[in-house]
């Protein structure tokens, strides 16, 4: 996917990028495909691939949600580790 980010490619483009042998990246390909993430249009005897935006952003936007939960949950994590060294620190009264 990240090498469809620059634009369309064919399977042998993606394949010279890839650590992976040509019938590796037309397998990934129909996955992504089948999965709604990438199209293909047939551009004369060459397969050409591009990304699909839309699946990409509706995930972005399920994961936003989350994304807020945790950092609440992370700063306040932060502001008791920051209480309890202060508490750690501070001479004993007793």
């Amino acid at each position: 996917m990240e090498a469809l980010l620059r634009g369309p490619a064919t399977v042998s483009e993606l394949a010279a990028l890839l650590p992976i042998a040509r019938p590796g990246v037309s397998r990934h390909l129909r996955v992504l495909r089948e999965a709604g993430l990438v199209e293909v249009r047939q551009d004369a005897q060459w397969r050409v691939y591009r990304l699909r935006p839309e699946p990409l952003a509706e995930v972005h936007d399920w994961l936003d949600r989350y994304r807020a939960l945790w950092e609440r949950r992370l700063d306040a994590l932060h502001a008791e580790i920051a209480r309890t060294k202060t508490l750690e620190g501070a001479p004993d009264d007793a």
